[in-house]
């Protein structure tokens, strides 16, 4: 199952048509009701104030390497209080 929002991105026929093909349930959120997906909300949020609206780009390069750089630091290097002051990779390491 994918759930996902229901802008235009979402509910095309090209995506559901693969879904059903992959035997993938489209579960739509409720209109205004952003917490339903609120995982994939905040992580939105996140990134767009930690680094994307900073940021005038030149090219689509240039967002992918800033894109990863930033994915890789809060990753590896920023410790998450919600995992108990650890980097996620730490918490990954100690579930293996």
């Amino acid at each position: 199952m994918i759930r996902c929002d229901n802008g235009p991105e979402y509910i095309s026929g090209a995506l559901l048509s693969w879904a059903e093909q992959q035997g993938i349930r489209i579960e739509h959120i409720q209109p205004g009701k952003p917490q339903q997906n609120a995982y994939v909300e905040r992580y939105n949020r996140t990134v767009r104030y930690a680094w994307l609206a900073r940021t005038l780009f030149d090219s689509i390069e240039q967002v992918q390497d800033t894109a990863t750089r930033w994915l890789w630091t809060h990753n590896h290097e920023r410790p998450n209080m919600a995992l108990g002051g650890i980097t996620p990779i730490q918490k990954l390491a100690l579930a293996a």
